[in-house]
């Protein structure tokens, strides 16, 4: 279990990092809206899909949890009905 501690802890930390970050930029920048969230989702999926030449597992689990956050933080916003 220890062996995988490190990858659990890479993980949360990258998406409480990044969905704190965009909580806060909402909160702050009147120009930062849900389409430009979308467009950068959008293009980390497209990041992601371009692992040609290989990320390596822990840039593969910030990746994740960064789309995550984003995922979720879209979500949350369409939900807010603001």
């Amino acid at each position: 279990m220890a062996s995988t501690a490190w990858k659990d802890s890479a993980y949360d930390e990258s998406y409480s990092t990044t969905l704190a970050s965009l909580r806060r930029r909402r909160a702050e920048d009147t120009e930062f809206t849900l389409d430009g969230a979308k467009g950068v989702l959008k293009h980390l999926y497209v990041q992601d899909g371009n692992n040609w030449v290989g990320r390596g597992e822990l840039q593969d689990i910030v990746m994740q949890a960064t789309l995550d956050a984003y995922e979720s933080f879209v979500s949350e916003w369409e939900s807010s009905g603001r």
